[in-house]
């Protein structure tokens, strides 16, 4: 995947084809962490007595994964890198009502 607006590449795999890895740079992160807000959970506590999506929750977390992507591929070209191979995203819990997000890989310099 090309990340929007940017020429870095983005992929899960530790290669990619038809490439060679040049220099790997090193791990590079991008964390946020975001909390609920009380009109969401009303609205969330309605959604769960007749079922569906809760899409305030949903925009939320899309949010927060933007953010968190953004800044991992921000340290990635602060490091001088055309991609990040072994691309992962991770959610944690840290509170009640307040969620980390984690997006995380290798920045390399592919050929």
């Amino acid at each position: 995947m090309t990340a929007s607006g940017t020429d870095l590449l983005i992929c899960t795999t530790e290669a990619v084809a038809g490439r060679e890895v040049l220099q790997t740079l090193g791990l590079v992160r991008g964390a946020t962490v975001r909390a609920k807000h009380i009109g969401t959970d009303i609205v969330a506590s309605l959604r769960n007595l007749v079922g569906g999506e809760m899409t305030g929750y949903s925009s939320l977390l899309a949010g927060a994964r933007e953010q968190a992507l953004d800044r991992m591929i921000d340290e990635a070209r602060g490091l001088g890198a055309n991609a990040v191979i072994g691309f992962r995203m991770e959610t944690s819990a840290i509170m009640n009502g307040a969620s980390e997000i984690v997006a995380y890989g290798t920045a390399v310099r592919l050929s």
